[in-house]
């Protein structure tokens, strides 16, 4: 079912915004507040709720995000400004940040990335700033988000952008920074500087945008050149446009809109991902999904949507992620299978879950189809959680292992491109928790968390305590300052078996609780009203891919399990499915194999200790 509403315009005049924005009143992803010049074709009927409406609660995602929130918080601003004041001639101070951030004009595509990017990863550090302070009201957050905005200003100038590697890419983060600084941060100056930003990089820009192919067939200095991302700018191009109703950015929009070799054969079912740059196509559904919120078109929705279904069914892996080597692969060549032994890049975390988030955020809100928080929940506990945190010399985690001689660490280069991305996908946990309608509330992630809202005048909050996934419940209670009649639609995953239950105030309840679907329970709801909800959960085992049917991931639900001591024998696919916790709760497994006993672990759990996702198995 298609949910949504068609309007003409969404009103909300500039100075109401500005109110809104210095109370951090903060707009959804998929409803950001927009100028009333701005004409906007589809306000969908699901949205998020404000960041601030959602706390985490004492668990593995508070503690990265309030890791990430304080990491970025004591950065050194001169250090974050300092490539951009060198190449506008201005004084800089301070140290360099090192890694891809600073500049170095003898990189060359071909050795050391130190100074691949200068600046490139500014804006997303800013833009998880201003999320954490919509999270948190913290105001030393909103003092720096500011204080950044106002000395990155007097650095904006085309010449930048001379003899830059990748001026679409970095002008995309910055820009995406410079609108959550306005839009979260309550920084009214932000948008002023995000124009003066995107009339810098225009003459740096090619006439639409170009696919990676289209690049290099282009003259170059060095390979670097030939990786810019121009089709990921649309949806950045057209939130300015909606914030601020100037045409300008619509045009731009269209201008980048990859249509000849990306949406227009996706939104005709043909898979083209095989072969592309994994997140940064996977980044440009998002476009896609603006295109289709702001113009109304249908082409672009059934393009993203095709776009995701090929990436779920035809690209990843059993923990969710996908892309080994950046790469998607041709369906039916088994090469996802061979990257097991080929490769130790198997999927870019950070930036991939972030860009995962963000498009399954877009598609529920338009679809209200609970499998999209399915996916979420996969890639969260598979991938983005098992994350090792930043270290102060820009150390940053971004491949997960899946290789059948896997481990854990860190990027070689200092500073990459999923140190941006680490602080915006911690921050937005919340917001990809819960949804709302006008009829009530959708429960999409099963985490420690509570939700503040109001609903028919009612001030309502709904605390959740769970230790899910390593527990296959979760407890709900509602605080209410009266009665009042609302939807609870809870997500019951596609995988759920038939002994799923749902019980409200101790009575089981009788509301169909259907695998694949979000659990409607519509009634009058009262103080202290407590829901519970058990999920049937099974173990499961998930080929890497059709051409390679014996290698397989053990999965508990949504959980893929780890074996910490792998062995090299074959292994009975019914000695798998035998696993079990070795306590209530835990998060260490144990099966039993005629080569002895195998551990298991989730991803989150792994540290140092050599581990394997997938195995080979007979019977």
């Amino acid at each position: 079912m298609n949910r949504v509403t068609r309007r003409r315009f969404f009103s909300l005049g500039a100075a109401a915004a500005g109110s809104a924005l210095a109370h951090r009143s903060t707009a959804s992803t998929a409803n950001p507040v927009v100028s009333s010049q701005a004409a906007i074709a589809i306000i969908p009927s699901i949205s998020t709720f404000d960041y601030h409406q959602i706390e985490l609660l004492d668990g593995p995602m508070r503690h990265q995000f309030d890791t990430n929130h304080q990491f970025f918080l004591e950065l050194d601003d001169d250090k974050l400004l300092k490539p951009f004041r060198q190449r506008a001639g201005l004084k800089a101070p301070g140290e360099d940040m090192g890694g891809w951030y600073d500049n170095d004009p003898a990189f060359n595509g071909t050795g050391s990335f130190h100074g691949f990017i200068p600046g490139h990863s500014f804006g997303q550090y800013v833009s998880g700033l201003a999320r954490a302070y919509a999270v948190t009201g913290s105001s030393a957050t909103q003092a720096k988000v500011q204080r950044l905005v106002r000395e990155f200003a007097p650095t904006v100038c085309s010449r930048f952008y001379d003899d830059y590697h990748l001026p679409a890419y970095t002008y995309d983060k910055t820009s995406c920074g410079l609108i959550d600084a306005y839009r979260y941060a309550g920084d009214a100056n932000a948008l002023k500087v995000h124009k003066a930003a995107t009339e810098a990089v225009i003459p740096h820009l090619p006439e639409k945008a170009l696919s990676r192919k289209e690049q290099y067939a282009l003259p170059h200095k060095d390979p670097a050149y030939c990786w810019d991302e121009t089709y990921t700018l649309p949806e950045n191009l057209y939130l300015a446009y909606r914030l601020s109703g100037d045409p300008r950015y619509r045009e731009l929009a269209l201008r980048f809109t990859e249509d000849d070799l990306y949406f227009d054969p996706l939104a005709q079912g043909e898979n083209v991902l095989p072969g592309e740059h994994a997140y940064s196509h996977v980044n440009a559904f998002c476009s896609a999904m603006q295109a289709y919120l702001v113009r109304g078109s249908q082409k672009h929705l059934k393009a993203a949507q095709n776009g995701f279904a090929f990436l779920r069914t035809t690209q990843s892996f059993a923990t969710g992620g996908w892309g080994p080597d950046e790469l998607f692969r041709k369906p039916g060549s088994g090469e996802i299978g061979a990257s097991l032994t080929k490769s130790h890049a198997s999927f870019e975390t950070p930036c991939g879950a972030y860009g995962h988030f963000k498009i399954a955020r877009y598609l529920l809100a338009v679809t209200g189809d609970s499998r999209y928080g399915d996916s979420m929940e996969s890639v969260l506990y598979n991938t983005i959680l098992g994350a090792k945190p930043l270290k102060p010399d820009g150390s940053s985690f971004y491949y997960s292992d899946y290789n059948m001689e896997a481990h854990k660490g860190y990027h070689q280069d200092k500073w990459p491109c999923c140190s941006g991305t680490f602080p915006q996908i911690t921050a937005d946990y919340g917001i990809s928790s819960y949804f709302r309608d006008a009829d009530g509330i959708y429960v999409n992630l099963y985490v420690p968390s509570r939700l503040s809202w109001r609903q028919h005048g009612a001030n309502l909050s709904l605390t959740q305590t769970t230790e899910y996934p390593h527990a296959s419940h979760t407890e709900m209670v509602l605080k209410s300052d009266r009665d009042v009649a609302f939807a609870m639609r809870l997500r019951i995953p596609a995988w759920a078996g038939v002994k799923t239950a749902l019980s409200i105030n101790g009575k089981k309840s009788a509301v169909e609780l259907t695998p694949g679907s979000f659990a409607t329970v519509r009634r009058m709801w009262r103080d202290g009203d407590h829901i519970a909800l058990e999920l049937d959960t099974p173990l499961t085992l998930q080929a890497v891919d059709p051409q390679h049917p014996n290698l397989v991931a053990l999965s508990h639900g949504s959980l893929a399990l780890f074996a910490t001591d792998p062995g090299d024998g074959v292994i009975q696919r019914s000695d798998l499915l035998r696993a079990r916790q070795i306590a209530a709760g835990s998060q260490d497994w144990e099966a039993t194999s005629e080569a002895g006993k195998l551990h298991f672990k989730p991803f989150q759990g792994i540290e140092a200790e050599r581990y394997r996702l997938y195995h080979e198995v007979a019977g």
